[in-house]
C-alpha cells in the first residue's frame, strides 16, 4: 500500500509537469497527445488502486510451479534448486520470471539466516530491496540480524534504525525498536502506541499486569487485541473492578471476548452496556437464555422485538421466545414469525404445529405441518420434519412407507443444500431403497450424497454402497493407499500484497505478523480474516487452534457471512486447512511397521487430540492418540520400549499405531470395533455384541447405547473418508468429477 501511494504521488507530479509543459508547447497534435498520455495514466491508476492490484500483484497469482513445490521444503532440500531459479536467465523459453528469481534469493536468504549463516545471507540480500520493494520492510531486518549474525552491529544498528524511519508502521518496526535495546518504559509506551495488536507489545503489557496488577489501560488492550486463551480474568477484572470507566464500545470488545470464548453468561451481562445494536440484544437474550435464565432471557428478546422489530435477528427472536412462553403466547409470536419473517416462517410452522399437539390440538397440528410441506416443501423444517416421520415408519418396518414419504426431500432442490440432517436422512432413504428393490434409484441418491455432501461420514458409506475402492469397515486395516501431499497454491482470500508474498513465501511468521496488522476489528473478525488467521496458525503448527478457527466459520449466521463461508468452502485449501496431515513421516512409518492402514492412524489422532502433542484429559489420557498411562506401560514392555514420553510425537504415535494395530487383533480386523473399543474399551464392544447383530454394521452404530463413542466412531471414519478424499489422488478424482456433471 505504501507503495501504491507513492506511486499515486510520482504519478500526480509527472501530470503537473505535463501540464505546465502545455503553456509553452505549441503544436496542437502534440498537446492532445499529451493530454491524452495524462489521461491514460490517470485511467492506469485509477484501476490499479481501485482493485488492490499492480503488477507485483499479478505475478503473486501465478507463481512458477516449481517456487510453489520448493516453498514447503526444508531448507537442506531446497538449497539447490533455489540457487539454480535465483541464477537463471529470464528466457522466453522458461516458465522463469524475474519476480520468481528474487523470490529464490529471498528465500535463500531467509533459510541462511536461520542456519545462522548471516555472511552468506549478505550476497543473497545485496541491493535485493531495490528490486523487491514489495517486501522492503522484511528485506531491512533480515539484513540487520545477518550483521548482526557476523557482528557487524554498527551495521546492524544503522539499519533497524532506517527500517524505523523509514517505515513507521510496519510490524517490524516494533521488533527493530525492542532490539535496539531501548528504555523498558519507553518502548513500551511506544509499542502500546503504534503496535497494540503486536505479540511483543501483548508479551510486554502481562509482564507490567504481573508487576502491577492495577494497571486499567493495559486490561483494556488486551480485551480488545488479545486472542489467546487465558483472556477471561482479564476481561473479568475490567467488568469488576473498573465499570464506571468502560465506554459501550469496551463493553462491545469485552463481550465479543466472552462469546468468542464461550462464556455466553458472562458475555450477556457485557452486552447489555454496548452499543445498542440487533446484534449485541440478540446476543444478550441468548446469552441468557443459554445459561438457563428464562426470566431475563425473554425480557431481553422482548427488548429485542420493541428496539428492532424490522431486523434480521428479530425474526430468530420470535422462534425462541416462542419456545419458552406459553402454548397461546408462543402461537402469538409464531404468528408474527411467519407475517413478517418469511426466512423463519417454515421453522415457525414446524414449531405451531409441536405446541398445537402439546395442548391436543391434532387439527391445528396437522393443518401447520400441511402449510409447512404444500408451502416450505424446499425448507430445513420440513426435510427435518419428513425424516423424522420416515425413521418412525422405518422403525416399524415399514420401509415401503418410509421410502415413499421421503421421496419429496430426494427430488427437491434441498436435497443439495447444506443441511445437517440431509446426508444421513439420504444415506438411509437410499439404503432402504436397495432393501425394497429400488436399485437404480437407490444409487442414484447415494451418487447424490457423496456429490452434494463429499465431506461427510455418510459420503464414505454411499461410496461403500456404490462399490468404490475404500474399504469398508472389515476391510481398512491392510490397506495402504496412494497418498499426495503436494499442494495447489491458493491466495489467502484478503490482505495486502506484501501479505500474499510472505504468505507465497511460505514465510508464516512474517505473514502471521503482518495479518495482525491489517485485522480491523479483532474481536470481530470477518470471515476472511478468521480464516486467513486460521490457515496460518496451522502452518506455524498451532494445528487445534487453527483449525477451530476454520471449523466455527459454519457458526456463522448472517447471510453476508454465510456467503463468505461458502465461497472459501470452494477452495481446496479450507478443506486442507480442516483435515492438514502433521507427523506424516511418523505417522507413515509407524503405519508401515504395524501393518495398519496410515489413515485410520490420522484420523483416529485427528479426532482424539487435534495434533496437540501436550493435551490431556480427564482421565489422565495424554499426547496426540491420547494414551493413558498404563496402558502406554504395557504397551512399553510388549515392544520393548523404554524412556519414552507421551508428550513427545514420535513415542506417542509409535504406542498409539500399535496398540490400534492390537485393537484391530482382538476384534478380527473389523475397524468399527476396534475403533470403538479404542474409545470405550473392550469390556462395553464385548457387551455389544452380545445385544447387537454386527452383520448390518450401519444399524450397530445407531445402537451404540454411549453417544461419545457413536459420535467417535462416526468422527473417526468421517475423518478418514476426509483424508481418503483429499490426499489419494483416485479417490478426489472420482469426487471432483461428480462434481463436473451437471
Amino acid at each position: 500500500m505504501l507503495e501504491s501511494l507513492l506511486r499515486s504521488r510520482q504519478l500526480k507530479h509527472k501530470l503537473r509537469r505535463y501540464q505546465s509543459k502545455l503553456l509553452f508547447l505549441k503544436n496542437k497534435k502534440i498537446i492532445l497527445l499529451l493530454i491524452l498520455s495524462s489521461f491514460g495514466l490517470l485511467i492506469w491508476y485509477a484501476q490499479d488502486y481501485r482493485l488492490g492490484k499492480s503488477k507485483q500483484q499479478s505475478e503473486i497469482q501465478k507463481p512458477s510451479s516449481s517456487l510453489v513445490n520448493l516453498r514447503s521444503l526444508a531448507p537442506n532440500a531446497r538449497v539447490e534448486p533455489l540457487k539454480q531459479l535465483a541464477q537463471s536467465q529470464v528466457s522466453n523459453n522458461l516458465s522463469l520470471n524475474q519476480q520468481d528469481r528474487l523470490r529464490a534469493r529471498y528465500l535463500l536468504a531467509s533459510d541462511l539466516i536461520q542456519q545462522n549463516q548471516g555472511k552468506l545471507a549478505l550476497n543473497y540480500l545485496q541491493d535485493l530491496g531495490k528490486e523487491y520493494s514489495l517486501l522492503q520492510p522484511q528485506i531491512l531486518f533480515k539484513t540487520a540480524q545477518a550483521y548482526q549474525q557476523t557482528n557487524q552491529e554498527a551495521a546492524a544498528k544503522k539499519t533497524w534504525e532506517y527500517l524505523i524511519k523509514t517505515y513507521p508502521n510496519s510490524p517490524l518496526t516494533a521488533n527493530a525498536l525492542s532490539l535496539l535495546n531501548q528504555p523498558s518504559a519507553q518502548l513500551q509506551s511506544r509499542l502500546i502506541k503504534d503496535f497494540p495488536y503486536h505479540p511483543l507489545t501483548q508479551k510486554l503489557v502481562r509482564q507490567s499486569l504481573r508487576q502491577n496488577p492495577d494497571q486499567f489501560n493495559l486490561l483494556l488492550l488486551l480485551a480488545k487485541y488479545s486472542h489467546d486463551k487465558d483472556l477471561t480474568p482479564f476481561l473479568d477484572r475490567l467488568v469488576l473492578e473498573y465499570p464506571e470507566e468502560l465506554t459501550a464500545e469496551d463493553w462491545e470488545a469485552i463481550a465479543d471476548g466472552y462469546w468468542r470464548m464461550e462464556e455466553h453468561r458472562k458475555a450477556a451481562d457485557a452486552y447489555r452496556f454496548a452499543i445498542s445494536t440487533p446484534r449485541n440484544l440478540y446476543r444478550v437474550a441468548r446469552g441468557f437464555h443459554r445459561n438457563g435464565n428464562i426470566d431475563t432471557a425473554r425480557l431481553a428478546y422482548q427488548r429485542l422485538l420493541n428496539e428492532y422489530h424490522d431486523a434480521r435477528e428479530t425474526g430468530q427472536a420470535l422462534l425462541y421466545l416462542a419456545s419458552i412462553s406459553s402454548g397461546d403466547e408462543a402461537i402469538v409470536y409464531l404468528e408474527k414469525a411467519i407475517a413478517k419473517f418469511p426466512a423463519n416462517a417454515a421453522d415457525a410452522y414446524r414449531s405451531k404445529a409441536i405446541v398445537h399437539e402439546k395442548f391436543n390440538k391434532q387439527a391445528s397440528a396437522d393443518a401447520s405441518r400441511a402449510k409447512l410441506l404444500n408451502e416450505y416443501n424446499d425448507s430445513a423444517a420440513a426435510g427435518e420434519y419428513r425424516w423424522q416421520v420416515a425413521q418412525k415408519l422405518a422403525a416399524n418396518g415399514n420401509l415401503e412407507a418410509a421410502w415413499q414419504w421421503m421421496q419429496p426431500l430426494v427430488k427437491s432442490s434441498q436435497a443439495g443444500q447444506e443441511f445437517d440432517f440431509a446426508p444421513k436422512a439420504l444415506y438411509w432413504t437410499a439404503k432402504w431403497g436397495t432393501q425394497i428393490g429400488q436399485l437404480a434409484a437407490a444409487e442414484t441418491i447415494f451418487t447424490k450424497v457423496v456429490k452434494f455432501y463429499p465431506q461427510s461420514y455418510w459420503a464414505w458409506r454411499s461410496a461403500v454402497m456404490l462399490g468404490w475402492k475404500v474399504g469398508d469397515f472389515d476391510q481398512l486395516r491392510p490397506l495402504s493407499p496412494d497418498l499426495n501431499f503436494s499442494t495447489v497454491y491458493e491466495p489467502l482470500p484478503m490482505g495486502s500484497p506484501a501479505l500474499q508474498e510472505l504468505y507465497l513465501l511460505g514465510q508464516y511468521e512474517d505473514a502471521w505478523l503482518l495479518l495482525q496488522s491489517q485485522i480491523k476489528q479483532p474481536q470481530q473478525l470477518s470471515v476472511e480474516e478468521q480464516f486467513s488467521e486460521g490457515i496460518l496458525q496451522i502452518q506455524l503448527g498451532a494445528y487445534s487452534q487453527g483449525m477451530q478457527q476454520i471449523w466455527d466459520l459454519a457458526n456463522r449466521d448472517s447471510p453476508q457471512d454465510q456467503q463468505a463461508w461458502k465461497a472459501i468452502r470452494q477452495t481446496s485449501t479450507y478443506w486442507r486447512g480442516l483435515f492438514p496431515f502433521p507427523y506424516q513421516a511418523q505417522i507413515l512409518k509407524n503405519a508401515h511397521k504395524d501393518q495398519i492402514n496410515p489413515l485410520l492412524v490420522i484420523s483416529v489422532m485427528r479426532k482424539e487430540s487435534t495434533f496437540d502433542p501436550n493435551i490431556d484429559s480427564v482421565v489422565g489420557a495424554v499426547g496426540l492418540m491420547q494414551i493413558v498411562p498404563p496402558t502406554a506401560q504395557w504397551v512399553a514392555q510388549q515392544t520393548q520400549l523404554s524412556n519414552y514420553s507421551l508428550t513427545n510425537p514420535e513415542d506417542n504415535i509409535n504406542i498409539g499405531t500399535w496398540y490400534l494395530r492390537y485393537n484391530h487383533q482382538r476384534y478380527d480386523d473389523n475397524s468399527l470395533l476396534a475403533v470403538a473399543s479404542y474409545n470405550a474399551g473392550t469390556g462395553n464392544v464385548n457387551q455389544w455384541l452380545t445385544r447387537y447383530d454386527i452383520k448390518d454394521s450401519d444399524r450397530f452404530v445407531e445402537q451404540i447405547p454411549f453417544a461419545e463413542t457413536k459420535d467417535y466412531v462416526e468422527g473417526v471414519f468421517g475423518n478418514y473418508w476426509n483424508y481418503l478424499r483429499l490426499y489419494n489422488p483416485e479417490i478426489r478424482q472420482k469426487v471432483n468429477s461428480l462434481n463436473q456433471e451437471s
